[in-house]
């Protein structure tokens, strides 16, 4: 299929998006000011679609953090229940209140357990960076030899 052109192809209609009549000359500084209002408003146009991009995905985040959290309390309830019904267990053959301190036991050993690994992972952190700090310190002397 052929492409129709109004004027025929050899026209000497201005090009698509110039605004100028046939035959008129633009200068570098029409050409160059042309060329910087349609990057910036390219730019604008990026930015309000990454804009819009963004609060989707943090609707997203959200829901599925409210959904974590609900789950969050929902295990808790779980860990409440649980704990009753190993102590309404246990009080079959002792009393209850030792049944309820030896649950409280077993829960104090759990949280010791969690902070003892958790301190051990906070120790192995490195918070100082090492390869970033090294990459910075060169990109500072790769700059300095630009300069000189």
């Amino acid at each position: 299929m052929s492409t129709a052109y109004p004027q025929g192809p050899d026209s000497s209609a201005p090009a698509p998006g110039s605004s100028g009549a046939p035959g008129e000359t633009r200068s570098l500084g029409e050409i160059v000011g042309d060329i910087a209002a349609n990057m910036s408003s390219l730019v604008k146009q990026e930015i309000d679609v990454a804009k819009s991009e963004m609060k989707q995905e943090v609707a997203k985040l959200g829901k599925g953090a409210g959904m974590f959290g609900g789950a969050a309390l929902a295990g808790l309830l779980t860990l409440f229940f649980v704990s009753f019904a190993l102590a309404y267990l246990l009080d079959n053959w002792m009393p209850v209140e030792l049944a309820a301190l030896i649950v409280a036991v077993l829960w104090g050993i759990v949280a010791a357990v969690l902070v003892m690994v958790g301190r051990r992972n906070l120790k192995e952190a490195n918070p100082q960076l090492p390869t970033t700090q090294q990459t910075l310190k060169e990109d500072v002397q790769w700059a300095k030899t630009q300069k000189s």
